[in-house]
This record gives C-alpha cells, structure tokens and sequence, in this order.
C-alpha cells in the first residue's frame, strides 16, 4: 500500500527506508548507530505486520472475519480482535454483545445504529478501517472525495469537505484521538478556502467532536460572513448559532454591506410568520398573512426560503400564485434557482424553470445554476447505473435537466463583478493553486512543466517564499492604479483556469505524482515548511515526515514513470530530486 498520505503521528508503521537512506546518515552520531539499527529493524518488522493485517482485508479468497457491519447497505467483515484492540469504542461494543447475528452466526452490527449524529460512508469507513489495521491512512478515492465541475481544483468543494467530515465523525466516535487531530488539521485547511456556506458542515461536526479551535475558526468565518441568519438557525445548533448571532450583535460582518439600514422589528415578524407558516406547508395562511399585511413574497424571500426548506409542492403552491419573481435575487445575489440548485432536488429545479427561471444567471462570483449543482455532486452520484424499475439518480438528474436548460438558451448574461468578498475568495484560491503548481515544478520539473505547456500556464507566481521565475508574469496581488475592477476580475479569473487547467492534467496524466501533492498541501506544509521549528522531538518528527516525504516523491514518480506511454520518459525530475532536501530547508 502507499504511503503517501500517512499521518506523520504513526511513525512505528512507516516505511524504514528513510533510516537506511545515505543522505541522512551523517547526521546520526556513531553513538547512537546500534540504536539506529535496532529502530530500523523494528520498523521493518512493524511494516511488515501492517502489510500481512492488510491483506486480511483485500484477499477476498481468505475470509477470516468474525463480524460484520452494514455500512449503506453493503456488509462489511471485520476482526473483532483488531477493533477491540484498536479502538476503545469497539472494545466496549464487542463487549458488550449487541448486534443481530446472521445465518453464519457473526455478529451484524449497522452503522446507523452506531452513530448519534453525522454520518459515515461506505468509502470513508474502508479508509477508517484500513488505517485500524494497517497504521497508513489510503488517499480519498477520487469518486468520493471530488466533484464533477471540470474546472474545480478539488481543493475544497463540497464533496471533498463531507468526505473529510465522515471522516473526522469516524475518529471521533470510534476514539482513535491521532485521526482525530489529523482530519481536524484538514478541515481547518478547508475554512478558510471554501465558500462560506460549505462550511458549516465543517462547522457542525467540529461542534459534535468537542474541537474547541475548529469551532472558533468556522464561527469566526460564518460571522464576518453575509450568509444570512436564518441559513444559520435552520442549519446550525442553536447554541453555535446564538454565539454568532451575539458575535454579529457586537460586530456586524463585514460583508454585509448592504444591511447597514436598522432593521423594523415588526417587519422582521411579519416575514418570520410567512417563513412559520411556509414550514407549516399552509399556503391558504401565507396568502392570508399577504392581504393583513404591507409585507410582500419578494420581501420575505419567500421562494428562496421554500426552495431551501419546503417540501417541493409547498414551492409549486406559492409559484402558482403568480405573487413572487421567480428570478429574484436575495441579498447574497442568489436567485431562487441557484438556491433550488444547492439542495440538489429535482422537482424543484424542474417547478422553478417551469415558472420562468432563467437557467443562465450568475452568481457575483460567476457560478450558474449547473455549475453550482455540478460543484455538489461526486463522481460516484454522477456517474451511477440505475437498474429498471430502481429511483433515478437525482443527482444525475439535477444536472442534466440544468444541462438541457442551458443548451436551450446558451445566452449567460454577463455580470461585472466588483465585490469583495468575491475578491478575496478568488485570491485565496488562486493561493492555493500558485503554491500547489509551485511545489510540482520543485518535486516533479519535467511532469509540471509538461502539464502548464498544455494549459498554456506560463509560470507560477512568487508565493510560500518559492522565487518565482525571473520570467515571471507578475504577483497577482500586485496593484495597478490603471486597472479597472472588471479587468482585474478578468485578468484574475483567466490565470486560475489556466492553473485549474494545469492541476487537471496533472491529475489526469501523472495521477500518483498528484496524490502525494494533494496530501503535502492538505497536511504538511505548515509544519514542513518550518523545519527547525518547535521542540526537540517535533524537529525529530518534521525531518523523519521529510524524508517519508521524498521517497513518497520518489515512489510516485516512478510509477507514473512505468505506467504512462507514448510520452518519453524524463531524467530531469530524478535528477532533481536530490535537491529537494536543501531547497525546502531553505523556505
């Protein structure tokens, strides 16, 4: 198995190869020398034994397993030994001897039964259960773990946020604390990336895990942000959202630049009855609570609010009155459609386009109606065979009738986008992709360069104390005074798709390359860009997670090396490699 996205924390089951690595060998005093034998000696032993308890679960020929549990309806055996060992949870489990026996006498357990809140997947608990056995946690499978927007760099879309939030809820739940502070560094990695509403499920399951500091930075985030109270008490624990509502009290987000205006207390309940009586699904009470008041549909967002949270019929009833512009936006410059969009239901979408939704809006950061729901869906929802007579895929529906709208009328209107809070999301993605494309040109030269010619991305920007190219195009964070706000939008959005466009065909020509990429810039560069930093012992782990490091490099390089043909294989990224150690100490 790789072990290119092992967590630093287990090191007793990492590959010894970087003991025996003669780079680091002056470094080891001749005193400690039959310590560092005997240490590499254990760790080989204990690599073997992560590889002999992995086959337990690959070899489906030798099925040795003593239980099983139901994870979305497929069985999955398990060891309860192994568990029980591992996993504080299990022990008690096991020990306790609940679950339902099947015909072969094994205990079943199913996991919905297991868990108090949140929710584990069939893939995610597989990697949760490979790293119980084996001590390597396996990267997320690609159909999980990202979506289908072709354009999407995956580095926080909502799919690989929700994969990474079962995850978290798997460590929590079934007690294994060093997964815990792993996916916890994750999804604080997310925070600050994704788009606002994306993270509150970041949010809610930091505040189930008790992670005192991924709750403060995800309220942090949601508080300065313009997503609107009633997404966040509808959506939200009413503790976490009362400390935002009194956060705002004292300081209003800064993106709300629109609500300046003090807010009538009176209107504010007239809407909340309309949006009671929507939940109510009493249609007859909203257009009663209209006529006794001055409060309109398009005030209360009333479709918005519907789209989101009502039952579909609810939306149908409220559209039929012929009250409310189906093409209005709410004051996140969202109109109903986009709304209907993010919940991913088909008769929505289909009520709402039926009515006169114009399938071709922008959001003030540039998504449709399709791009958003594409930016929802993973690969595995999307691209999922219905057997006759089984419910469609909804997922797969959502997009293609958005798809077909499109088709219909190609016509997008084009927005000028001067906000800034679209500014600085846009900037911290363009971070995230000028570092990622960076860090490929120093470990894999030839592959990345190979990559930017195809999507004519020229060179990377100086970023992360990496000296950019005396060819450089510039620092996209630089001012010029004759630049206009749409031009500098434009100028912007044409270098991430160019470097969206890189990381594209880095993933899909060199896959093994990108996978150990992906894990150095989602849990390793903080700590390894300050190598000297920290205590003795975290120095010690920095510079041991450095060397697993480069034989990951070296690994993958070689296997994208043997599996690609047609194109010629090159020597410049081995040859480089060897630098790697001295340019990274240097940052």
């Amino acid at each position: 198995m790789a072990n290119s996205a092992e967590p630093s924390s287990c090191l007793s089951f990492t590959s010894s190869s970087h003991l025996s690595n003669g780079s680091i060998s002056h470094n080891i005093p001749s005193s400690t020398a039959s310590e560092a034998a005997g240490l590499s000696l254990e760790v080989l032993s204990l690599s073997k034994l992560s590889s002999s308890l992995e086959q337990l679960l690959v070899d489906s020929t030798c099925d040795y397993s003593d239980a099983e549990i139901v994870v979305e309806g497929t069985a999955v055996g398990v060891h309860r030994c192994i568990l029980a060992a591992r996993s504080k949870f299990f022990h008690e489990l096991f020990r306790s001897e609940k679950g339902s026996s099947d015909k072969e006498g094994k205990p079943k357990y199913v996991m919905t039964e297991l868990l108090p809140f949140g929710k584990v997947g069939y893939e995610a608990f597989l990697i949760f259960l490979s790293y119980v056995y084996t001590g390597k946690l396996k990267p997320s499978p690609m159909e999980v773990s990202t979506c289908v927007d072709n354009v999407c760099a995956h580095d926080a879309c909502r799919p690989a946020i929700n994969f990474a939030v079962e995850l978290m809820y798997a460590s929590f739940i079934f007690q294994v604390p060093e997964l815990i502070s792993l996916f916890q560094r994750r999804l604080l990695n997310f925070v600050g990336k994704a788009l606002v509403e994306d993270v509150i499920p970041i949010l809610v399951v930091a505040f189930h895990c008790q992670s005192s500091q991924l709750v403060a930075q995800c309220v942090d985030r949601v508080a300065r942000s313009d997503l609107d109270n009633i997404c966040i008490e509808k959506e939200l624990p009413h503790e976490v959202a009362e400390n935002i509502r009194m956060i705002r009290l004292k300081s209003p987000p800064q993106d709300d630049e629109n609500n300046v205006e003090a807010v009538d207390p009176l209107h504010e309940k007239r809407i909340r009855r309309i949006h009671k009586a929507l939940d109510s699904d009493d249609v007859e009470l909203v257009d009663l609570l209209l006529s006794e008041s001055d409060i309109t549909l398009d005030e209360a967002n009333a479709l918005h609010y519907a789209a989101a949270y009502c039952d579909p019929k609810v939306l149908s009833e409220i559209l039929s009155l012929g009250l409310a512009d189906v093409n209005l936006r709410n004051s996140r410059g969202y109109t109903v459609l986009h709304v209907g969009a993010m919940r991913k239901e088909p008769s929505v979408i289909v009520s709402l386009l039926t009515k006169g939704a114009c399938a071709s809006d922008l959001t003030l950061d540039g998504r449709s109606a399709v791009s958003i729901c594409r930016r929802l869906t993973r690969p595995k929802d999307y691209h999922a065979k219905t057997e006759q007579g089984q419910e469609a895929n909804k997922d797969r529906i959502c997009v293609d009738v958005l798809e077909r709208e499109m088709r219909r009328n190609p016509m997008a209107g084009d927005v000028s986008i001067t906000s800034h809070t679209f500014a600085d999301d846009l900037h911290m993605k363009l971070l995230y992709l000028e570092n990622r494309v960076a860090f490929a040109r120093l470990f894999f030269p030839t592959e990345a360069k190979l990559a930017m010619d195809i999507a004519h991305a020229q060179t990377t920007s100086e970023f992360a104390g990496l000296s950019a190219s005396k060819g450089s195009s510039g620092n996209f964070r630089e001012v010029d005074l004759n630049e206009t706000p749409i031009m500098q939008s434009k100028r912007l959005r044409s270098r991430m798709e160019a470097l969206m466009k890189t990381v594209e065909m880095g993933r899909r020509y060199f896959p093994h390359c990108s996978e150990v990429l992906d894990k150095f810039m989602d849990d390793d560069l903080p700590d390894l860009f300050y190598l000297e930093r920290g205590t003795e012992d975290e120095q010690k782990i920095k510079r041991m997670r450095f060397m697993e490091l480069k034989e990951d490099v070296h690994k993958a390089f070689s296997k994208d090396k043997a599996e690609r043909s047609g194109l010629s294989s090159s020597s410049s990224s081995s040859s480089k490699k060897d630098g790697i150690n001295s340019k990274l100490r240097k940052l």
